[in-house]
């Protein structure tokens, strides 16, 4: 029997609505689909107040009034609005490892499970009605509030100084798209969006379509955050808005397309956005990533290297020919410490040529070109044009086949020192990825210098960091630290404060596994030894893993033991 069948049946034998009645607001419940509790209250066979209290005696749980009771908006941002909507929830009050959340059916343990798994705290049923919960939901989760920090975001900047470049516009033909994306509530929004990203310090903005929800999210220190959901009936005037300014071809919507937008701020600041557009089941999904120049850290010792690792790769730049190649997800930083090594070796007695897909920085003294798929310049062809134009460094973006690889390594070995980037695990894993593609054993060793794996991790907030008692000694040892180091650190989380959001974390730190191919590594891959092997023998010739460089950061206190484990794997 289903659980509002036998509520019905039980305020039936409670005389509190008669079988008519009950008849009546089953009927309702299969018109509208929703909860009979809903239909009782909604067609006012029995009120509020009254219902409340009879689930609070049948589910044995407290009863709350929603209307009487102020909610704090921390409270309220541990649980989206969708799914809040999805199961009737609200979350009420947090205590400690526990979240109290209003249920208008506390047996729903699916919907105890996903707050559970969501938010990481004990859930504490309290009843309420259907309709109060609904109310609370609009209330607390209501756009304009939403719109209103925005508002604020803006105040902070002046409009007079603020030039969104849009060019494209004029060729475009689909009119009424065109006419919805330049009406000024949708340009307002869509300005505020990208201001917001810039104000909150976020890497990329996620403008999502689903079938009954149009959300958008910012990846702030690696993590997505939900920012805000607009209504769904302005998902095509957005993303044609965000079309135009990035000069994409709005008329073409079941295509990938990708575009540029630079916003020229106040005080001569620059702010570019890599827009990349790609059609979903409900719809053209838009993800922009902020490139701020002026924020990209060029500085070797402030990216996270240790001393040794750093040495070690200072040497590897420094010789004059070779391959130094870089390897990590999307996202790790490969960029960065590959920019970082140009700045160091950018003179005026050095050419340096860079492939890349796309250009994210322009660097003063460093011939940069794009790649171009369609018309035939892709990393190989820019590779070959490259050792006619007499350089000395070369930057390949991404070596993704074996013709780009091939080219790379005759360019190492011809007198040309060659920066790179692979998609792989870790760094001994290279090798084979390598060998893969086709590059022949010994060409690997000849022309490889150096491997450098890193991932990027967040940094606990100055402001608010505090002794973790949380993490044990057992928990560092498992994690593979030793045990005198874990007896003797003392790991640290941020509590949360403004500064950080009240997420505990602010800004990001690299870890970095350098693998240097010294002449015992080179024997074992002329053997053919296999990745662990590889990795065996780098850790016993000093090679920090990414997992030793993780617990290195908990030990000084830059992170924490979760974020180590989040971003690396097990030794």
């Amino acid at each position: 029997m289903a659980a509002s069948d036998r509520i019905g049946e039980l305020l039936v034998r409670e005389q509190l609505i008669s079988t008519e009645e009950l008849r009546q607001a089953q009927a309702d419940q299969r018109a509208s689909g929703r909860r009979l509790a809903y239909s009782l209250t909604k067609l006012g066979i029995i009120g509020e107040g009254q219902l409340t209290e009879f689930l609070s005696k049948q589910y044995n749980v407290p009863s709350i009034s929603l209307d009487e009771f102020e909610i704090d908006p921390e409270v309220i941002a541990l649980v989206p609005k969708d799914v809040a909507m999805k199961h009737t929830v609200i979350p009420v009050q947090r205590a400690g490892s526990s979240l109290i959340v209003a249920m208008g059916d506390p047996s729903n343990i699916y919907a105890i499970d996903d707050l559970k798994f969501l938010t990481g705290l004990n859930i504490e049923a309290v009843v309420s009605t259907d309709t109060a919960i609904e109310a609370a939901v609009e209330r607390y989760y209501s756009t304009p509030e939403t719109l209103e920090s925005y508002q604020d975001v803006l105040a902070d900047i002046e409009l007079d100084d603020i030039d969104f470049d849009a060019t494209g516009t004029d060729d475009f033909n689909v009119v009424d798209s065109a006419n919805e994306a330049e009406q000024a509530p949708v340009v307002k929004l869509c300005n505020l969006v990208l201001l917001n990203a810039i104000n909150k310090g976020a890497s990329d903005i996620h403008i999502e379509p689903y079938e009954k929800e149009y959300r958008v999210r910012y990846r702030v220190d690696g993590v997505l955050h939900h920012e805000m959901s607009p209504p769904l009936r302005l998902k095509n005037a957005m993303t044609s808005r965000f079309k135009i300014m990035s000069s994409m071809d709005i008329a073409e919507r079941r295509l990938p397309q990708d575009g540029r937008i630079k916003i020229r701020l106040g005080k001569g600041r620059e702010m570019d956005f890599r827009v990349s557009c790609m059609p979903t089941l409900y719809g053209e999904k838009i993800v922009l990533r902020l490139l701020d120049k002026e924020n990209l850290q060029l500085d070797m010792t402030k990216l996270g290297f240790e001393e040794a690792p750093l040495r070690d790769f200072k040497t590897s730049i420094r010789r004059p020919f070779g391959m130094c190649l870089v390897t990590g997800p999307t996202g790790s930083g490969k960029t960065t410490t590959l920019y970082s090594a140009l700045s160091e070796l950018n003179e005026d007695g050095v050419n340096i040529a860079t492939a890349e897909d796309p250009v994210e920085f322009n660097l003063r003294g460093i011939n940069q070109v794009q790649m171009h798929e369609d018309i035939g310049l892709n990393f190989a062809a820019a590779l070959r044009s490259f050792l006619r134009q007499d350089p000395d460094i070369i930057m390949v973006g991404e070596i993704r086949d074996f013709e780009t690889a091939e080219i790379g390594v005759k360019a190492a070995l011809t007198g040309h020192l060659v920066l790179s980037t692979l998609h792989t695990n870790d760094a001994p894993s290279t090798i084979n990825r390598l060998l893969n593609m086709g590059v022949e054993p010994f060409l690997v060793t000849a022309s490889v210098n150096m491997i450098v794996a890193q991932r990027l991790a967040r940094k606990v907030c100055r402001d608010c960091s505090a002794p973790d008692p949380d993490t044990t000694v057992e928990a560092l040892i498992d994690a593979g630290m030793k045990r005198d180091e874990a007896k003797s650190c003392t790991p640290r989380k941020g509590k949360g404060c403004k500064t950080c959001n009240d997420s505990g974390f602010k800004g990001r730190v690299a870890l970095y596994e350098v693998m240097v191919l010294s002449d015992p590594l080179k024997d074992l891959v002329l053997q053919g030894a296999s990745t662990a092997e590889l990795k065996q023998e780098a850790i016993r010739l000093g090679m920090n893993t990414l997992r030793r460089s993780g617990l290195n950061k908990v030990l000084d206190g830059t992170t924490t033991l979760e974020e180590v484990c989040r971003v690396t794997a097990p030794d």
